[in-house]
């Protein structure tokens, strides 16, 4: 019998004001497992009850964000009222095409880490080698690279890619995870990011890869909270991320 631990309730978020406040957590977490860029990458999430979302102001660190400073979209680009920062053009173009395609997803976080960019040169993209890679076995895309996002119609092809998984690889680009909170695409996020920091490492040694076998990776996919309760994925650890901002920084609640 395989014991299901997992908790019962999800940390509900149903204001722009708790939306806010948990986005800009997502970007302070970014910052401290260093897996930001600059000032470039993103991440986002829909407003409830409205056709708008929010992302990252263009231009500030992930560690500088705080709930006042994320800019509201619609989904025709437009910035909702009197934001002082402007967008990422190319974060517009990737979240706003994946949030107005997929009422399901509320959450999208996209990653530029030295990792998950090498692990998208590869032509074998995610290998099933470790456990954290296994939890996304069937569960992952893959998108070919077309240049800078700036191409609206790119946005199409991206949810062709996208649909049915949690995660997308954007080949010779970076990762992309989605979830219908925000616990959930960080989670998936950090636990992706991680697959491909061992995979790497493991490439890197050049000694000869144990692989677990077809049947065992079957078996132990499903076992996941995120795998028979996607919305439930980092439910449990999300209190303690938000402990751990609160303990390295409190200013990030602004």
């Amino acid at each position: 019998m395989i014991i299901k631990d997992a908790p019962s309730n999800i940390i509900p978020m149903q204001s722009e004001d708790e939306v806010r406040l948990h986005l800009a957590a997502v970007y302070r977490l970014l910052a401290y497992f260093k897996m930001d860029d600059l000032i470039f990458t993103h991440a986002s999430v829909r407003v409830p009850g409205e056709d708008t979302f929010l992302i990252n102001p263009f231009g500030m660190l992930f560690r500088e964000i705080t709930p006042d400073v994320l800019v509201k979209l619609d989904f025709a680009g437009r910035v909702v009222g009197n934001d002082r920062y402007p967008a990422n053009a190319a974060g517009f173009v990737i979240h706003g095409a994946i949030l107005a395609a997929n009422p399901d997803i509320n959450c999208v976080i996209h990653t530029h880490t030295r990792s998950g960019v090498a692990m998208s040169c590869l032509q074998d993209g995610l290998m099933p080698i470790n456990q954290f890679a296994i939890e996304f076995h069937k569960r992952i895309g893959y998108h070919d690279y077309e240049g800078i996002a700036f191409n609206m119609e790119e946005g199409a092809r991206l949810n062709r890619d996208i649909a049915g998984n949690v995660a997308l690889v954007l080949r010779n680009h970076g990762l992309l995870t989605v979830g219908a909170n925000i616990p959930a695409s960080f989670y998936f996020t950090y636990y992706l990011e991680q697959a491909a920091q061992v995979q790497m490492d493991v490439l890197a040694s050049g000694r000869p890869i144990l692989h677990p076998s077809p049947e065992v990776v079957e078996a132990t996919m499903p076992q996941y909270t995120s795998a028979f309760n996607p919305p439930l994925a980092g439910q449990r650890m999300w209190p303690a991320m938000l402990r751990l901002l609160d303990a390295v920084d409190p200013t990030w609640r602004g």
